[in-house]
């Protein structure tokens, strides 16, 4: 009960801590702010970016002309399929022809409804 215990690091184990510390942290920081200093870069923005935007106004184009064209296939091939199943009064069949049917209309139409709203 005489003894006091002591929860204090010595002081020659404090000081190796921090030799240690320095030694590992400075490469570290180091390398943050060089990380830091070469990521800005110079940029010449030019005012007409329709060198950039022509190839994706091409490519839009086209994969909305393919929908549209294969809209129109399928509306054409639904319209047929229901004449005949209303010929034979087959309703499922007929069902499934006016699903078609729809959706054709809605994948021929796409093209006009996006040059409407400005796409």
């Amino acid at each position: 009960m005489g003894k006091k215990e002591n929860n204090t690091i010595p002081e020659t184990k404090r000081e190796g801590f921090v030799i240690r510390s320095k030694k590992k942290l400075t490469p570290i920081v180091a390398g943050a702010v060089m990380a830091c200093s070469l990521m800005s870069t110079q940029v010449m923005a030019a005012t007409d970016t329709s060198s950039v935007t022509a190839p994706l106004d091409s490519l839009k184009t086209l994969v909305i002309a393919i929908i549209g064209a294969v809209g129109v296939i399928i509306l054409a091939k639904n319209v047929m399929e229901f004449a005949q199943a209303y010929q034979q009064q087959d309703s499922s069949t007929m069902n499934s022809a006016l699903k078609g049917i729809v959706a054709g209309v809605m994948m021929a139409g796409i093209s006009s409804v996006l040059t409407i709203l400005g796409f």
